[in-house]
Order: structure tokens, then C-alpha cells, then sequence
């Protein structure tokens, strides 16, 4: 099983990891794109571009490998509202494409008050008021940007992290019960964000969801094997290791033990 992860930077980690408790033996290829990240304040169709290049590296260092891709997961909000359909054009029917979506609908299913972190240009998005409006209507949320917050992880510079997170939960009512990460960056601090919030609220992400989603549109059910597949990080095209930052996090050094990424 080969599957393709494409997303500018480490923020994959949280749904590669996923995918690699539930299917060890899964080959998986971690196209970063380092010249060119952030995508979120880049125009739609630099995105779409981005997107495509970093998927079309990770088909051919699959088919390099032996075989074609069995899927393209897309773990970053950013890439799935501009370039899914680009991707899907492209890849689908043979190869399927799994794109994220912030867990506003389980996050609102309580009924409690919500916040939504995500970037800027996500809390701007009417593609994040659709999905408030889809469902949460009935729901008090409040919208959070978290200004440099996904780039502080990328970094991994802890200060630069705490100050982030911070901004971010002052700007978060205490009435709060939930809150939905709406960028993949932040599943990688969320035992920070807990604490920053005062350990009231629940923290809902997608990571366990997407990985879900991909191997079921794969045929592929989640089972204990022996075999543990290889790790591949392309960054920008070009083969490359796990930057020392994802090591950092938890997920990134759970990648690593299981199968070391190896350009």
C-alpha cells in the first residue's frame, strides 16, 4: 500500500502518524514543499499549483518504488479548499483523493459554545463560515485567528510557540467548551493549547478522521501487521529526511521509531 501525504510543511504529521498506527505496513510518502510554504496566504491558484506539483512528485517516487499510489491524502486546510478538485481532476477515479476538513460538525454536536482556531485566511474564508453555518447554526462560535501560530510550529521554537498559543487563547471566551483546530500545525501543540486554555475545553482535530477516511476509500481495513513500510519525505520534489523540527514533536519521533524516513 503506497499513500501519498502533500501539504507545505510538517503539519502532515498528526494524519501520517494516524495512518501509521492503523496500517504499519503502509509505504508513505511525505511530499513537504519548503520552497514555497506557507501556502496560506498565497493565491488560490499558486496553491492549486503547489498542490499538484507536491502530489505529482509523490507518484513518481512511488512508481520509482514499484507501484502506482493507492491515495493522495491532503492534510492541510489550506490545499483542500483551493486545490481538491484539481487533484481529483487529475487523479480520480483510479487513485482517490482525501482532503480535510476542520471537526467543526463533531465539535457542535454538543451544543455548547466553540471556538474555531485556524489561520488568517481561513477565519476570513467563506469556506469556514459554510462550514459554521452547515454545522453549527445553532451553536455560539467564535472564530479565532491564530496569527503566526502555524509557522511557530514549523519552527518548533518554543517561545515563539508559547507566545502564539497564548495570543490565541486570550482571544478565546471562557464560556468555550470545544475547540476545533482548523489548521493540521496544531494538532502538534495541542497539549500546550490544552494547558493555555486552562484544561476546560475539548480539543477536536481531523488527524484520526482523514486517516479513517483514506483507507476506507482505499478498501483497505484498519489491522495489525508485521510488515512496517517504509517512510519517504520528498521536499519540493527532491528526496530528502524528516527536518530535524519534526523530531520535536511526538508524532514526527513516532514516525521516526517506527520506520526511520529515508530519502
Amino acid at each position: 500500500m503506497r499513500i501519498a501525504l502533500v501539504d507545505s510543511g510538517i503539519g502532515m504529521l498528526s494524519t501520517a502518524a494516524a495512518l501509521r498506527a492503523a496500517r504499519p505496513d503502509a509505504d508513505l510518502f511525505l511530499s513537504m514543499d519548503p520552497d514555497h510554504m506557507p501556502w496560506g496566504p498565497r493565491a488560490p491558484e499558486q496553491v492549486i499549483e503547489r498542490a499538484l506539483a507536491g502530489a505529482d512528485a509523490a507518484a513518481r517516487a512511488a512508481t520509482e518504488d514499484g507501484g502506482p499510489l493507492d491515495a493522495v491524502v491532503v492534510p492541510c486546510n489550506t490545499a483542500s479548499v483551493h486545490g481538491l478538485d484539481a487533484l481529483r481532476a487529475r487523479y480520480e477515479p483510479a487513485v482517490p483523493v482525501i482532503g480535510t476538513v476542520p471537526a467543526i460538525k463533531p465539535a457542535a454536536a454538543a451544543g455548547t459554545p466553540i471556538a474555531v482556531w485556524s489561520t488568517e485566511a481561513t477565519t476570513r474564508s467563506a469556506y469556514q463560515r459554510g462550514l459554521v453555518e452547515t454545522f453549527a447554526k445553532d451553536v455560539a462560535v467564535t472564530p479565532v485567528a491564530c496569527v503566526g501560530l502555524a509557522e511557530a510550529v514549523e519552527s518548533a521554537d518554543p517561545e515563539r510557540i508559547a507566545e502564539t498559543v497564548g495570543y490565541a487563547a486570550a482571544l478565546t471566551p471562557a464560556r468555550v467548551r470545544g475547540v476545533v483546530l482548523g489548521c493540521t500545525h496544531y494538532d502538534l501543540v495541542g497539549q500546550q493549547i490544552s494547558e493555555a486554555l486552562g484544561g476546560r475545553t475539548e480539543l477536536f482535530t481531523a488527524a484520526d478522521a482523514v486517516a479513517a477516511q483514506a483507507l476506507r476509500r482505499i478498501g483497505a481495513a484498519e489491522r495489525p501487521v508485521e510488515r512496517v513500510g517504509r517512510v519517504r519525505v520528498l521536499a519540493s520534489g527532491r528526496p530528502a529526511t524528516l527536518p530535524p523540527a519534526a523530531l520535536t514533536y511526538p508524532a514526527g519521533r513516532f514516525l521516526w521509531d517506527e520506520a526511520p524516513a529515508e530519502p
